[in-house]
């Protein structure tokens, strides 16, 4: 991977990517957008790739101007999960460690996604299949063009759905559909899974781009830690007994009551006037 001479602090508007091959990444407005770009293998994951991702949102949780990321691929698929050649496994070869692939990349991964304190949008334009899929479903909404497919690919070459399959499929669409989806590996259309409830909106192919966009635009422009702390406190939900989550509710809000954003939307209410939030 390229050394990256960056700044403490990118600028709220830099035209510049930083200097990537497996993604292309850059920022304006507050919003990243960060495109997987190996349309030859369909955006599938290497250790190369891997790196350059951990790096990009390295860069977007600490970077203040950035206060959303977009999600995304280029070519006909988002992301085919692990590019098996990079792995190189031979017929009978005991010696590769998958947990060790799991555990050092697509574990890191996830968590980064879903704990990353800033609103993530992704944007499926096409298939997106084994840990593609779920690293699709780790963004916090999720767009896909109406010719998107969904796959748990695992069950054909003899694994399970990691990146978090095994625990967000059941969670999103119940256990006899994600029994279903993880033991057959059959692909799940767009419309089907928006109506599964697994993803926010299937769209028309040519407006994803302009739809995910635009919500992304909204996400940089909104108040940063509500949404933050909802993002947070939803996906720890799970972990949580309602008298727990009641606790937690009351802590966040004494906290966000405080910030600046909450009084200029309080102020912008009362005054019949857009807000303008700082993210802070």
């Amino acid at each position: 991977m390229p050394i990256i001479d960056r700044p403490g602090s990118l600028s709220p508007k830099w035209e510049v990517a930083l200097a990537y091959e497996t993604i292309i990444f850059e920022a304006v407005d507050g919003v990243a957008r960060l495109t997987l770009n190996r349309p030859g293998r369909l955006n599938s994951f290497t250790v190369q790739m891997h790196e350059e991702v951990a790096d990009a949102l390295t860069v977007v949780e600490s970077d203040a101007t950035v206060r959303a990321l977009l999600l995304t691929g280029v070519g006909r698929g988002f992301c085919a999960g692990q590019d098996l050649s990079d792995r190189a496994v031979a017929p009978g070869d005991a010696s590769v460690d998958l947990g060790q692939s799991v555990e050092r990349y697509y574990a890191p991964l996830i968590r980064h996604l879903t704990e990353l304190p800033k609103p993530i949008v992704c944007a499926v334009n096409g298939v997106a299949a084994g840990a593609g899929a779920n690293i699709a479903l780790a963004c916090d909404v999720v767009l896909a063009a109406r010719s998107a497919t969904f796959i748990q690919s695992f069950a054909h070459i003899g694994l399970i759905p990691d990146s978090g399959g095994t625990w967000v499929l059941p969670r999103l669409v119940g256990l006899a559909r994600a029994m279903g989806l993880a033991l057959t590996g059959e692909p799940l259309s767009a419309e089907k899974a928006e109506s599964w409830g697994m993803i926010w909106r299937c769209v028309d192919d040519d407006a994803l781009g302009a739809e995910a966009s635009a919500l992304a635009a909204k996400f940089a422009s909104g108040p940063t830690r509500g949404l933050a702390a909802t993002k947070r406190l939803i996906r720890q939900s799970s972990l949580h007994t309602l008298s727990d989550a009641l606790d937690l509710e009351r802590d966040a809000m004494r906290e966000l009551g405080a910030s600046a954003d909450y009084q200029e939307g309080v102020a912008a209410f009362m005054g019949k006037r857009p807000a303008i939030f700082t993210g802070r």
